[in-house]
């Protein structure tokens, strides 16, 4: 048996209608992979992204970046989730999933910001990794409160 990748792309046209930009099967994602992929969709006629949401792979924001500058990258708030709660036993998961959604429910990045505060101090004791990597990926979570 064989492990493979398949990635997919996805991107919505100014009109509002979804189009598949591309299916790709590989051994493995990479930073490198993904801007591959990039060059792909402008070299096939793709002019822009306006935003792109990305799951927590390392490099993948700068690899957009480099071929689409002017892209605003979101980091995916369901990978952000599951990333912190991979951290907290079952017992308390819905607890701590609760005081993650007060952070990206804020009408605003600066009401967000403090109910981010407020959760670092009420779970920084247990849970330090998870307010520590919200921090650390801050200026890639907010964008959508534009």
């Amino acid at each position: 048996m064989r492990v493979k990748v398949v990635d997919l792309a996805i991107g919505i046209i100014m009109a509002g209608e979804k189009e598949v930009l591309g299916l790709w099967l590989a051994q493995t994602e990479g930073a490198k992979f993904w801007l591959q992929v990039v060059t792909e969709l402008r070299n096939r006629g793709v002019q822009d992204i306006f935003i792109a949401c990305v799951d927590g792979l390392k490099g993948f924001p700068e690899a957009i970046e480099t071929v689409f500058p002017h892209t605003t990258v979101q980091l995916c708030l369901v990978h952000m989730v599951r990333h912190g709660l991979n951290y907290v036993s079952w017992k308390r998961r819905p607890e701590v999933a609760a005081d993650l959604k007060r952070i990206y429910t804020c009408a605003t990045a600066d009401e967000a910001e403090q109910r981010l505060a407020e959760f670092e101090a009420r779970w920084d004791k247990e849970y330090l990794p998870i307010g520590q990597s919200w921090r650390r990926n801050w200026p890639r979570l907010i964008p959508f409160f534009d």
